[in-house]
């Protein structure tokens, strides 16, 4: 699997506009073959921050979503949004398929 974390600073006057955004491009991403999942998330400390994590099945997966219509649309419009460059981390872990249970945590 491929795992990718993105923090995406938010200009704080656009952000009605990137949540639509963001809504539309993690449709498109979690409808593609190779994409096991694909959320955002809102930063409690840094509230214009939003946090994208997604899973590919391996690289080509991950080769194939770059290629697609809706990540270019996707780069070609967050530019105009964001307040800073993005930053990622992008881990190839081949052994994992999925998310997997927390052992610490179970509901009482």
């Amino acid at each position: 699997m491929i795992l990718i974390v993105v923090k995406f600073p938010v200009r704080p006057e656009r952000a009605d506009e990137w949540t639509g955004l963001a809504a539309d491009y993690a449709r498109a991403v979690n409808a593609e073959e190779g994409s096991l999942f694909f959320e955002w998330s809102r930063s409690l400390e840094e509230p214009h921050t939003f946090v994208c994590v997604e899973g590919f099945r391996d690289a080509d997966a991950g080769a194939a979503h770059v290629a697609t219509d809706a990540f270019a649309r996707f780069v070609e419009q967050a530019p105009d949004l964001v307040s800073a460059q993005p930053q990622i981390i992008y881990v190839d872990a081949p052994d994992v398929t999925g998310w997997g249970p927390m052992g610490e945590i179970q509901p009482r």
